[in-house]
């Protein structure tokens, strides 16, 4: 029996619910970077290597990628709210492991633990929201998603500096962690206070096999494509892309003749749609990535401290701020998919400008001096970040919302992983020559992802969804 429609909520309860829903959401986007600055401290600490330093991040997207569909059906099935609940206390107590865990081994699958919380957690809150809130409201709520996701992305490592340079109770990194559980504490608190009941739909199916095929494919290329890059392409590399492409065409086959799909196939026949799938993917890889060797730039090429090299990309933030704000204001609704060539263009712009400072001086390049740079790629970041998904929405039918919504933050999350694991491991793979030689060859990488990127930016709808 389908549950009833909620109750319009009072404009009070509305802002509460809001508030509540973009913490849940920021507390996965900052995880999800968080490493970016700790990753080289913590894996000193507990003497992991390259390795943890690329998985640390990968895993936890990886878990949060693969689950997000699966997750916003389960909540269907069986009620948001309770969803809600369980994912946010899961993620707390996996925060809780991840701050304690004594080596790489565990940290690493509390990482995974925080994303698949994280995969039950997120979805609900737009669905929620959907629920409950009317349109006018619902239009505002989402317009303040890709600022927050902006802010979000670059503030997890900012944060992540600040707190191991304060080395809070002699405890170094882990507090980067355990500040988690003091917010998901009171999230969870709050949750269960505000959050509107519904008993969910039973009759719901989530498809099982497609979850397995969608699994087996995302693990398969993202574990080829770090070992590919950084140990080089033996067979164990190729062999698990080609398995992951594999899994990869049988979980399209499945959703073209399932009942009950979790990716609905007409979404896949709209071409404006599938070409805002790849833009997405495409951008947020490559500037996730892109995030992740400039600290480690940073870091191991210039010895700045973990607070340093968060000062010195404060100005990213700034950027990515002012930007994504500026298309919320209107200029998404005015340009449409314009404003994505415009981001795009300003980001090479901004790359180009990093790479002749590097050739220049390598690493005896001031911090300083890549400040004005690292402005002007966040500028980009930020106009995409708030206008892709936006105008890939543009054609989609009202009824296919939802389910193009959840597949566009399950794109997002994926994006980040493949991005942080690939770019880093080519970070890693060009270090034999030198930090400089390594920063250059990431930025080379980066900016041929974003300039394959161009031509499909046009085959995007023109304007964003009203």
């Amino acid at each position: 029996m389908t549950a009833a429609p909620a109750r319009a909520a009072s404009a009070r309860s509305m802002w509460a619910i809001l508030a509540l829903v973009l913490l849940a959401d920021a507390l996965d986007v900052i995880d999800a970077t968080v490493t970016n600055i700790a990753a080289p401290t913590i894996a000193a600490d507990l003497h992991g290597g390259p390795g943890l330093i690329k998985w640390l991040g990968t895993a936890y997207m990886l878990a949060m990628g693969v689950l997000l569909m699966v997750g916003g059906r389960l909540g269907d099935k069986y009620g948001q709210r309770r969803l809600f609940l369980i994912g946010m206390a899961g993620f707390t107590a996996a925060s809780a492991v991840a701050g304690l865990a004594p080596g790489p081994a565990p940290l690493l699958a509390a990482r995974a633990a925080q994303g698949a919380f994280g995969a039950l957690l997120i979805p609900q809150g737009m669905g929620i929201m959907t629920r409950t809130f009317p349109r006018p409201m619902l239009t505002r709520a989402f317009g303040l998603f890709g600022p927050l996701l902006g802010v979000a992305t670059i503030g997890g490592p900012a944060l992540a500096g600040l707190i191991i340079s304060a080395d809070l109770f002699g405890l170094s990194w882990r507090p980067v962690f355990l500040v988690n559980v003091v917010l998901g504490v009171a999230g969870l608190a709050v949750a269960v206070r505000i959050l509107p009941s519904d008993a969910g739909d039973r009759s719901t199916v989530v498809d099982g096999w497609g979850s397995v095929l969608l699994a087996g494919a995302m693990f398969g290329l993202l574990y080829g494509l770090i070992e590919g890059a950084g140990d080089g392409w033996g067979f164990v590399p190729v062999a698990s892309v080609g398995v992951g492409a594999v899994f990869f065409a049988a979980f399209a086959r499945r959703q073209s003749t399932a009942s009950d799909p979790l990716l609905k196939p007409s979404l896949l026949r709209n071409r404006g749609f599938t070409s805002g799938l790849v833009v997405g993917l495409t951008v947020f890889a490559a500037t996730i990535g892109l995030v992740y060797v400039l600290s480690l730039f940073l870091q191991e090429g210039l010895h700045a401290s973990p607070r340093a090299a968060a000062l010195t990309l404060l100005p990213l933030t700034v950027g990515v701020i002012g930007s994504a704000f500026a298309a919320m204001g209107g200029l998404v609704a005015r340009l449409g998919r314009t404003l994505v060539f415009a981001g795009l263009a300003v980001i090479l712009a901004g790359c180009g400008w990093v790479l002749a400072l590097v050739a220049a001086s390598g690493t005896g390049v001031g911090p300083w001096t890549l400040t004005p740079a690292f402005f002007v790629v966040g500028v980009g970041m930020g106009c995409c970040y708030s206008t892709i998904f936006d105008v890939a929405l543009g054609d989609i039918d009202p009824g296919e919302a939802g389910s193009a919504s959840g597949s566009l933050s399950s794109i997002q999350q994926l994006a980040s992983g493949i991005g942080s694991a690939a770019v880093t491991s080519i970070f890693f793979q060009g270090s034999a020559g030198g930090p400089d030689h390594a920063m250059t060859t990431s930025l080379l990488a980066v900016m041929g992802l974003l300039a394959l990127s161009v031509p499909l930016v046009a085959l995007m709808p023109r304007k964003a969804a009203s």
